[in-house]
C-alpha cells in the first residue's frame, strides 16, 4: 500500500481531545483539542450530521449528557448547535471545518464518522467534501461500513479505517441481529472496505483480524479506549498506538 500512514502511529491518539484532566475541558470541544495540540498529540474525534447537511463534532446521537438542551443532535441546524450551552464548560459546539481550522495541521486528526447503519450517506459525503480541502494529516473511521465502502469507490485519496471489536455484546448492539454482528467481528466487509487500518477495542486484543492485518497485510492497529496500565501493556504488544484517556500518555 502506497499511503504513508505513519501518522497514525507516530504519536498517542488523545480520545475526544485530551479533555476530563481539568475544569471545564470537555469532550470534542475547542479547549479539548487546544490541550491536546499543546501536548503534540493526534486527537481523535466524532462526528453527527445537522438539521442543515452539515458536520458537526460531539459524539452522542442526543444532546442530553453534556449539554442543557435535549434530542436528536441532526434535529438542529449547525448554527442552532452552536447556540447550545454545556453543562461544564463555557466552550461550544463546533463544525467539522471548525475543528480543521483550529488545529491547522499541526497534529493528526483521526475523525470517527458516526451512523445508525440505516444507509443514511449525507454525513460522510459532507466530511468527504471537507477532507478533500483540508492540507494535515487525517484519517476517517466508522463502525459502520457502509460509509467506508462509500469513502473506497468516491474518494480512495482519504485515508479509511474500521471501528472494530471482536463481540459486539453490548446493549448498543442488541438491536443488529448475531449474524450481522458476527460478520463486522470478523471483517466480512473486506473486499467492498479494504480499510488502511483498523481501530480496534483494547479489551479485544489480540485478535485474529488485528494480528494479520500487522502480519500478513502490514497495515497499522490503533485501540481504543485505554485507560489503564494493564490495558497499556496490552496496546504495546498487541497494536501499533493507543487511544487514550484520562492519563498524559
Amino acid at each position: 500500500m502506497a499511503t504513508d500512514l505513519g501518522f497514525l502511529t507516530r504519536r498517542p491518539i488523545a480520545h475526544r481531545g485530551l479533555h476530563g484532566l481539568a475544569p471545564g475541558v470537555v469532550e470534542n470541544q475547542p479547549a479539548a483539542f487546544a490541550a491536546a495540540i499543546a501536548g503534540n498529540y493526534a486527537i481523535e474525534c466524532d462526528v453527527q450530521p445537522t438539521a442543515d447537511g452539515d458536520a458537526v463534532v460531539f459524539h452522542d446521537g442526543t444532546l442530553d449528557r453534556l449539554t442543557t438542551a435535549a434530542g436528536r443532535v441532526e434535529a438542529l441546524t449547525a448554527a442552532e448547535l452552536a447556540r447550545v450551552p454545556f453543562k461544564t464548560t463555557g466552550d461550544r459546539m463546533i463544525t467539522l471545518s471548525g475543528l480543521f481550522a483550529q488545529v491547522a495541521g499541526r497534529v493528526p486528526l483521526v475523525v470517527e464518522i458516526k451512523s445508525e447503519f440505516d444507509g443514511r450517506l449525507g454525513l460522510t459525503k459532507r466530511v468527504a467534501e471537507l477532507a478533500a480541502g483540508y492540507a494535515g494529516p487525517l484519517a476517517l473511521m466508522s463502525f459502520d461500513p457502509a460509509p467506508i465502502a462509500w469513502l473506497k469507490a468516491n474518494a480512495p485519496q482519504l485515508v479509511r479505517g474500521i471501528v472494530a471489536e471482536s463481540h459486539y455484546a453490548g446493549a448498543h448492539w442488541s438491536r443488529m441481529p448475531v449474524d450481522v454482528r458476527r460478520d463486522l467481528a470478523a471483517l466480512a466487509h473486506f473486499p467492498q472496505t479494504d480499510p488502511h487500518f483498523l481501530s480496534w477495542r483494547v479489551a479485544d486484543l489480540p485478535s485474529a483480524a488485528t494480528e494479520r492485518y500487522r502480519g500478513s497485510l502490514g497495515r497499522p492497529v490503533i485501540c481504543w479506549t485505554v485507560r489503564t496500565e494493564g490495558e497499556r501493556s496490552i496496546a504495546a504488544e498487541h497494536a501499533d498506538q493507543v487511544t487514550f484517556e484520562g492519563y498524559l500518555a
